[in-house]
């Protein structure tokens, strides 16, 4: 039996050898092919890869200085090459614009032109409030400037406007005849020290509280003209403040001919439906040319000043306010179609007596939107409540959201501007306070400090008008009298002053060339996988392709991973089992061995050993070794004794046991 299990022990390296073989021939018969290590993985990638400068990596073993250089160049490369990838995706994602400019030529059309009287109405409903105001106006500027300076402020007749039924229209709860003109904000000169020259200055203003009297503020101008029109507009605005909303002032008030004597576009005369009349709180009666821009009569064929509008103007004087408005002539602004005339901050003014030439010449800029900027193409996602009728602008939205957050916080509207359902006009009889807290709120507006601007973007398409003008004096004294003899004829014009009071203009286009502004991406998608493959080659050498065979090394690294993981957790698992219980290996050293005789009295079988004391004991019986007992494992015979070629195996002791 001994002789059996040695021989066994021999066998077992021949069976291990003839496993490796067999599955070696597997594995070459196998249908998918994988590496041995992660050496032959990365040494066929570097070998068989189109990126340039990997081959150095494997070719140069026996160099290791080579080795350790080619390696520092690749992955400086390969830094630098996702660095630049870095700020390439960086400059893609603040998504820059380019912006180009372009010209075109083509027939257009003539664009919106607004003309104001500088004439505001006078109603019988605050007729004597008015009056009132400029009596308390000659007061004030005759205590500031002597008697002499209001000789000669007002003057002619007055035009009263009278709207019909306008008593039973009016509010129940408060009406012009309850309006009283506040006195207790006076205009008054005041000192300031001025911290460079430290000298005096004069200012004049006026002082206004919030509704406790408290937090009182000047608000003061170093020009007497600027702070008494602030003042008179300030006075002015309570009283107007008090006509009801609902009046239609355009079906009660004058027709164009009161403004207009003559109308002439591209040589035919103008019709009654080529305007429309709307009255401003300043500037009196104002008509728009053009207003929708549909007409084809209004389109622009040709430039120059014969294909332009032609305009002869009445400039009277002798109605206006004196202290609104203190230029003698006509408001004229040009500006898109359908689009409110902001007149208070734009335009320009045409002087009586003098013929005035305005070339016009159109820019147009189109704005990207989303991420590219912000803009807006109608208006419809501003997060304003926006109160004009008219296109989108950002004017328009500006004052929309100024006029929102003045009825919020003052709890009335800006008489200026259009007011939102239920919402009234400020005036210091119902509301004392409202002029501290709009002038506050005006400067946080000028400032930046409201939410507006931030909250208004622009137009995403936007067209503007440079204008350039010259003018010359009209009519000349050798012409004079035949015009005004043919005026006379023609409108009923009755003037002797001198050209005083009749102006002309002409406003044409200067060429039918326009500037096209056209923002668009810097960088787009073609544009940015362009600018990485650039990159890639320059620093790799290579292609997409080669982006492939990283992705493939990069998977199979993985695949080979996981592969290794679970073949080492389950050779783990088996040598765990194998392992419990522990059997010393059998020595079959010769030294080890002693010669046994052979023969009767010697029995083989009946020894046994103790592996832990490394001693042979004999037994008659053949019980099992003691440690065998002791752990209640049946193991028979796990220590026979070995006798080969007439050697009897020892230990370190031989105990003979008497049979």
């Amino acid at each position: 039996m001994g002789l059996r299990g040695a021989a066994a022990d021999i066998r077992e390296p021949e069976r291990m050898d003839q496993d490796l073989t067999r599955e070696e021939e597997e594995k070459e018969e196998g249908l998918i092919e994988f590496y041995d290590s992660y050496r032959d993985m990365f040494e066929f990638f570097c070998k068989n890869t189109t990126i340039h400068g990997t081959i150095r990596l494997v070719c140069s073993d026996s160099n290791k200085m080579k080795t350790a250089f080619w390696t520092l160049l690749f992955l400086a490369s390969f830094g630098m090459l996702y660095w630049q990838f870095a700020l390439l995706f960086s400059q893609y994602w603040t998504y820059p614009v380019v912006t180009s400019m372009s010209m075109h030529s083509e027939p257009k059309m003539f664009p919106a032109i607004t003309l104001c009287n500088l004439n505001p109405y006078r109603f019988a409903t605050v007729s004597e409030n008015l009056a009132e105001l400029d009596f308390l106006a000659m007061e004030t500027i005759a205590s500031l400037y002597g008697s002499s300076a209001t000789a000669n402020m007002f003057h002619g007749e007055e035009k009263i406007i009278k709207v019909k039924d306008l008593a039973r229209k009016e509010s129940d709860n408060f009406g012009p005849a309850d309006f009283q003109l506040n006195r207790n904000i006076p205009l008054v000169r005041t000192y300031v020290i001025d911290p460079v020259s430290k000298k005096n200055i004069s200012m004049v203003g006026f002082r206004l509280c919030n509704a406790t009297g408290e937090n009182c503020f000047d608000k003061t101008y170093s020009s007497g003209v600027d702070a008494i029109l602030e003042w008179y507009k300030f006075h002015y605005m309570n009283i107007m403040s008090q006509l009801p909303v609902i009046i239609n002032i355009t079906a009660h008030e004058d027709q164009i001919e009161d403004l207009v004597y003559s109308c002439q576009y591209d040589g035919e005369p103008c019709r009654n439906s080529d305007y429309d009349h709307f009255h401003h709180p300043v500037y009196g009666s104002c008509y728009t040319f053009n207003k929708d821009g549909t007409n084809p009569f209004w389109e622009a064929t040709k430039p120059g000043v014969a294909y332009g509008l032609s305009l002869i103007l009445k400039a009277e004087q002798k109605d206006h306010i004196a202290l609104l408005s203190t230029v003698a002539g006509v408001k004229v602004m040009i500006h898109n179609h359908n689009q409110t005339p902001f007149l208070e901050h734009e335009g320009f003014d045409i002087r009586p007596g003098i013929a005035t030439t305005i070339g016009i010449q159109q820019d147009e800029v189109h704005r990207l939107g989303g991420n590219y900027g912000r803009c807006t193409v109608n208006g419809d996602d501003v997060n304003v409540k926006l109160l004009y009728k008219s296109s989108y602008t950002l004017q328009a939205c500006v004052h929309s959201c100024f006029q929102n957050i003045m009825i919020q916080r003052c709890g009335c509207g800006y008489y200026y501007y259009p007011l939102p359902p239920d919402a009234e006009y400020c005036n210091y009889n119902k509301h004392p306070a409202w002029g501290h807290c709009f002038y506050q709120l005006y400067n946080r507006l000028a400032d930046h400090h409201l939410s507006c601007f931030s909250k208004c973007p622009k137009p995403c398409r936007e067209s503007w008008y440079k204008v350039s003008a010259g003018t010359a004096k009209w009519p000349s004294p050798n012409s004079e009298d035949w015009i005004r003899q043919a005026l006379s004829q023609q409108k009923g014009y009755n003037s002797t002053s001198n050209r005083k009071d009749i102006a002309k203009v002409n406003i044409f286009y200067q060429q039918l060339n326009y500037q096209s502004v056209n923002e668009s991406p810097l960088l787009t998608l073609n544009l940015l996988l362009s600018n990485m493959g650039s990159q890639w080659s320059l620093w790799f050498g290579s292609s997409v392709l080669s982006v492939v065979e990283m992705l493939e090394f990069l998977l199979d690294t993985i695949v080979f991973s996981l592969i290794f993981g679970y073949k080492w957790s389950r050779s783990k698992k088996t040598l765990k089992m194998a392992q419990s219980p522990v059997i010393s290996s059998v020595s079959l050293t010769l030294e080890n061995y002693r010669s046994v005789p052979e023969g009767p009295g010697t029995d083989s079988s009946s020894a046994q050993t103790f592996p832990n004391a490394g001693i042979i004991v004999a037994s008659k019986n053949g019980d099992l070794p003691l440690h065998s007992i002791s752990n209640k494992i049946h193991t028979p015979e796990l220590y026979p004794e070995v006798v080969l070629n007439g050697f009897r195996y020892i230990k370190d002791h031989c105990v003979d046991v008497e049979p």
